[in-house]
């Protein structure tokens, strides 16, 4: 099942703890956060904790709403894996129903059967499976052995608005400034299905070689069909079993786009329309705004990269290795101002009003010796800014230095720098 998929179901039964007035801002953050889970599929299948950093609905982390079964707080950078196809719901709270419950008509056992027969020769073991009637929607995940090696392979099904953003967002390449793989093409096929191939890796720093090849495809119709593979009997935990996966991607083509799947797929409700995505903020770039911020220090910059106005990257390098700096602005809710006002009761005040909070902490779990260096600045107005560096290129990559390039420090002077009150307002 896709971690993705996985995270949007959790946000969702999180949201259930939350009072009714407070169902806006919920499935707002629901929204953000599958976007933003979406443009890091890969990276979050190694464990990337900038993704989490950034969601909306960061406080459920905070406050450890996620994957466990008891009360407790949850370090974001070390949180638990959630299960590969069980349910996320803690134990005692209600499960809502959702759009992706189907009639049951096709069963796992079915499902299971259509895998065996795209697949090429080979053995299916440790399956587990789910039919259309399963609250999470229909998937399956198993060992394959073609007599090769033993890998990893599953795919899941899904009805979603083939126009929009949750759409957009699954077939877009990752930003390859936080994101290392081998190759990534979306495009659009004669029936005007639209397609995602990519090659990537389950470690990005790849101190083990376990790649994760990965197809997506969303017919005109809405449904969606996604498909991943690793060389190596686990995602994760598992030594590598062959050299690469055992489907090419022209055979992962014929998997996710083989209308076998349409019988479950038909059997799920349409996904709906999606609502319009929101008109971004004219104006400079968040990631403009910084990098003339740095031009002070005389520190290159090696790339640049961004996903719309309020979130940016900066890849630095001043002779020590190079350092990922990412930046994100996240205005209140006019619906209900103070949005953020919890994550910063700690924090100092300063004379103007605003709040600061500064970390150190370890970065990606899976790469040792990563550190994550944050400063966060709440300002009167109720927007948010996050500065983090990291000692690595990417999120996920191999250490470069020993410390990140920023000091909490100079990320503190910069997110409390007065320039960002010409763009964002005091």
């Amino acid at each position: 099942m896709p971690f993705e998929d996985e995270l949007g179901e959790a946000l969702r039964h999180t949201g259930d703890g939350f009072t009714s007035e407070g169902r806006d801002l919920v499935d707002a953050g629901e929204r953000r956060g599958r976007r933003m889970v979406a443009r890091r599929r890969a990276a979050i299948a190694g464990g990337s904790v900038l993704a989490l950093a950034l969601i909306g609905t960061a406080g459920a982390y905070a406050n450890g709403m996620l994957w466990g079964t008891g009360g407790g707080r949850a370090n974001v950078a070390s949180s638990q894996e959630p299960p590969a196809l069980g349910p996320l719901v803690r134990e005692g709270q209600t499960q809502r129903n959702n759009s992706r419950v189907g009639t049951g008509a096709v069963t796992a056992e079915q499902l299971t059967g259509v895998l065996k027969q795209l697949l090429p020769q080979g053995t299916l073991s440790a399956v587990e499976a789910r039919g259309t009637g399963h609250e999470l929607g229909p998937a399956v995940s198993a060992v394959f052995d073609d007599g090769e090696g033993k890998s990893m392979v599953g795919f899941g099904l899904h009805r979603i608005d083939p126009k929009g953003e949750m759409a957009e967002d699954m077939l877009k390449c990752p930003s390859k400034t936080t994101t290392k793989y081998d190759s990534c093409t979306s495009e659009t096929l004669e029936d005007g299905s639209r397609l995602f191939l990519y090659k990537g890796y389950v470690y990005p720093d790849h101190r083990a070689d376990v790649k994760s090849w990965r197809a997506i495809v969303v017919t005109p119709q809405g449904f969606m069909v996604d498909a991943h593979e690793e060389n190596s009997e686990q995602e994760k935990g598992a030594p590598v079993s062959r050299p690469t996966p055992p489907l090419t991607l022209a055979q992962m083509k014929a998997l996710v786009t083989s209308p076998l799947w349409h019988p479950a797929l038909n059997d799920l409700p349409a996904a709906g329309q999606e609502e319009a995505r929101p008109a971004g903020r004219s104006g400079a770039k968040a990631v403009v705004i910084l990098e003339e911020l740095l031009r002070t220090d005389g520190i290159p910059v090696v790339s640049r990269d961004e996903e719309g106005a309020d979130l940016g990257y900066l890849v630095l390098d001043e002779g020590k290795g190079k350092s990922l700096v990412s930046l994100q602005i996240q205005p209140d809710n006019p619906k209900h101002p103070g949005t953020w006002a919890d994550l910063f009761k700690d924090a100092e005040t300063l004379p103007d009003g605003t709040k600061v909070l500064t970390r150190k902490r370890d970065g990606d779990k899976d790469v040792p010796g990563m550190l994550w260096w944050s400063a966060e600045a709440l300002r009167p107005n109720g927007t948010r800014l996050i500065l983090s560096s990291f000692n690595a290129a990417t999120q996920g990559s191999a250490v470069t230095r020993k410390e990140p390039v920023l000091s909490v420090e100079r990320m503190k002077e910069l997110v409390t720098s007065p320039k960002w009150s010409s763009e964002y307002g005091q």
